[in-house]
């Protein structure tokens, strides 16, 4: 067991060293996230009616394509720097580098969110401590990272791999998108718990799934 979680944590410490080296990643993905939500913020009329409508949707676009910066750079850098035949070479698991690059893409959404978040309830005049969210943004988290480590490997060796990565990786992702939207929307009303735990098991779910699937893949991506 130790011998899978030392390689796992070691390609997590790694990323993290390097971003708190260059920095490039979370800021990209922060200053992206803020944008968003501003130019919904002047594109829409900030009604209470409004608001209630439509902020989940706005605060999950802002998650979701702020994170796909953070999934585009997590293969690039490795590529770009000749890492990657490093990285296939190790004599460790495949699924011990799946996860180390997933809980690094994983760490990295949930330090922008805990930014982004207080400013879109600044914003749009939301609470700025809501408890009942955090389960649900970290599930979301979980599904968003686990797809798109997947897909940001497959797309690093493309030449185009700004623009293969959101086509391939939207499609999948739209369930847990639109889950975590939903549940964002029922616990800004605070009713509704039935379909709140509804909502929350569906994220579960597919975090499960995908978390026992991606693994599997990434072994075969890595080979071709």
């Amino acid at each position: 067991m130790i011998g899978y979680l030392r390689p796992m944590f070691a390609i997590l410490v790694k990323d993290l060293l390097l971003e708190l080296r260059t920095r490039d990643i979370l800021l990209s993905m922060v200053l992206f996230g803020l944008l968003v939500i501003v130019v919904f913020n002047f594109a829409i009329d900030p009604t209470p009616r409004i608001v209630a409508a439509v902020a989940p949707g706005i605060l999950w676009v802002s998650f979701t394509f702020g994170g796909v910066l953070g999934l585009n750079r997590s293969f690039g850098l490795e590529k770009d720097r000749g890492n990657l035949h490093g990285l296939m070479l190790a004599p460790v698991s495949r699924d011990a580098l799946y996860f180390g690059k997933m809980l690094g893409n994983f760490l990295f959404m949930v330090i922008v969110e805990a930014i982004v978040y207080p400013a879109f309830a600044i914003i749009f005049n939301l609470p700025l401590w809501v408890p009942e969210l955090i389960p649900i943004i970290l599930l979301a988290t979980l599904g968003i990272s686990a797809v798109g480590t997947i897909f940001s490997a497959m797309s690093v060796n493309t030449r185009s791999r700004e623009v293969m990565l959101p086509a391939l990786f939207f499609p999948v992702i739209v369930p847990v998108i639109i889950g975590a939207a939903e549940a964002t929307g029922l616990v800004f009303d605070s009713q509704d718990d039935a379909n709140l735990a509804r909502w929350a098991t569906f994220l579960a779910v597919f975090d499960a799934v995908f978390l026992v699937v991606c693994p599997v893949v990434f072994g075969m991506i890595l080979e071709e």
